[in-house]
């Protein structure tokens, strides 16, 4: 029978080599998350850490979303927290390349993309403007207010004094529903 190093380390092994072969989408979700985790938990299997935080915060989004202190709660460290972070921080920059340096209303899905994940899980309503020029092209995104479970408040004499400052000539304001989750 193989000790459990050695068959750790051989599903690590045939984990990478289905990311290499086949890209993301050809591990789940919780085997993501494992993977990602096996780079900072030496020696451990990962997966039943990566199921139970999946299914605790209700899926790898509302997974990669979560604050820092949330993470911890669940018993991370510091170092697994940054990993999860990081992710999270590499996703949201791969969805903005999207929206950069294009139209943003002839890349509409792009943009819904890039806001779905931006906002989609944070724990409180949140306020971003989106700031454009006469070609509608993206000068600024920027999260302006953040309140509570239910509401953010909007002061549109802020909003006007930041499009001046940057020249925009057009905006585009977004909130979201955390009591709706999907919901941008």
């Amino acid at each position: 029978m193989p000790d459990s190093v050695s068959d750790s380390a051989g599903h690590r092994a045939r984990l990478r080599q289905r990311l290499f072969d086949g890209g993301g989408k050809a591990l789940l979700d919780h085997e993501l998350i494992e993977y990602l985790l096996t780079l900072t938990i030496k020696r451990i299997d990962t997966k039943p850490i990566a199921k139970k935080l999946i299914g605790q915060f209700g899926g790898i989004g509302q997974l990669l979303g979560a604050d820092a202190a949330a993470l911890k709660r669940e018993g991370l460290s510091e170092a697994a927290i940054a990993a999860l972070k990081i992710a999270e921080a590499t996703a949201l920059r791969l969805l903005e390349t999207r929206v950069e340096g294009r139209p943003i209303l002839s890349s509409w899905d792009a943009l819904c993309d890039y806001l779905q994940a931006a906002m989609a899980h944070s724990p409180v309503e949140e306020v971003r403007v989106l700031f454009l020029n006469a070609r509608n092209m993206l000068l600024a995104n920027e999260a302006m207010w953040r309140g509570s479970v239910d509401e953010a408040s909007v002061h549109v004499r802020e909003v006007i004094s930041r499009a001046i400052q940057l020249g925009a000539t057009a905006i585009i304001i977004v909130h979201n529903h955390p009591s709706r989750m999907s919901d941008v």
